[in-house]
């Protein structure tokens, strides 16, 4: 029987490469491209199958499928399907691992090093003709420690190392990991976050991590330390992190994510002291599309060949 997918990706170009390389392989199979939100809910009501950005995807579109038998997240995190009432517990969920840790971590080494180097004062120099000549903090010898140990920290850690970094971790899953001095566990936190110079967080978003960065882990790292958050958002109390930003609990921060994007213009992040921001952009490489297609043809076999049901969710406890 023939199945219809709706493949949205990021831009346009990585959503037609996708249709031009899967459709000879999955001849079964009709793929239409959704370049917008109303593209896919033109789309809607025939689809068996959606594939494109978790986060981008309105409760709404989920809703307007009453064929829907499977959904594929072109992201890690699944956090915007956990609470979607409108996505039937039947309905698997499948997200892609292990593919973004160069890029996030490249991203987490930028903003690291901006923050210690003092990049945007040198930008801001360099607008005036200003020879602000500094001494420089360099990262060999400083110790990062890495809230959540995934595949992304394994990347992260290892290249820490190559630099010379001290490398703590903090988790609930792991006592061992390749690249990382010691694993203290969550109810450590405070104890590991005094000791970094570097804290980062890279825990998905769950009832359990949302608001894990509060006042009191802020207050236990040192006034010399930066805080990172390239995970979600909601992992950090953004009033709490002003607030230390404001009276100097830290010495700055390197945002990638948060609990609202985009930033509105009156965010008051936008103008707190010694923050650099990304706009979301710690997985969006260049590379990306090609990362995720192995795992989508993998699961495209999985879904031909058994259905849905052959198929993993990565949301836990969802299918019986």
């Amino acid at each position: 029987m023939t199945k219809s997918i709706i493949v949205r990706h990021e831009i346009a170009e990585w959503t037609d490469d996708y249709l031009l390389k899967l459709s000879p392989m999955f001849p079964e199979i009709i793929f239409h491209a959704a370049y917008s939100v109303k593209d896919a809910m033109a789309l809607a009501a025939e689809a068996n199958v959606f594939m494109g950005i978790g986060v981008h995807v309105p409760p709404a579109l989920i809703g307007a499928m009453p064929k829907l038998e499977w959904v594929q997240t072109l992201t890690t995190g699944v956090d915007n399907f956990l609470n979607m009432a409108e996505l039937p517990d039947y309905v698997p969920v499948t997200n892609i691992k292990g593919v973004q840790g160069p890029q996030v971590s490249e991203t987490a080494l930028m903003l690291m090093m901006s923050l210690a180097r003092r990049l945007p004062d040198m930008f801001e120099a360099q607008k005036i003709a200003n020879w602000d000549r500094q001494v420089q903090t360099a990262l060999h010898g400083k110790t990062l420690c890495i809230l959540g140990l995934g595949d992304i920290s394994e990347t992260l850690a290892l290249y820490a190392k190559t630099l010379g970094m001290i490398v703590l971790g903090v988790s609930d899953g792991r006592t061992s990991a390749l690249n990382v001095d010691h694993i203290y566990p969550r109810n450590d936190l405070i104890i590991a976050a005094a000791k970094a110079d570097f804290l980062v967080v890279l825990v998905p978003l769950t009832d359990k991590t949302r608001h894990i960065i509060n006042a009191e882990v802020l207050s236990a790292m040192k006034p010399t330390g930066f805080f990172l958050n390239l995970a979600r958002g909601g992992c950090v109390d953004e009033t709490a992190l002003i607030k230390a930003l404001q009276t100097g609990t830290i010495a700055g921060a390197g945002l990638d994510v948060f609990e609202h994007e985009p930033l509105t213009h009156a965010d008051p992040m936008w103008s707190a002291p010694n923050v650099v921001l990304t706009p979301h952009i710690a997985g969006f490489a260049d590379i990306f599309a090609k990362q995720c297609l192995p795992t989508v043809i993998k699961n495209l076999k999985i879904y031909v060949k058994e259905g849905p049901s052959g198929l993993i969710s990565a949301i836990p406890n969802r299918l019986e």
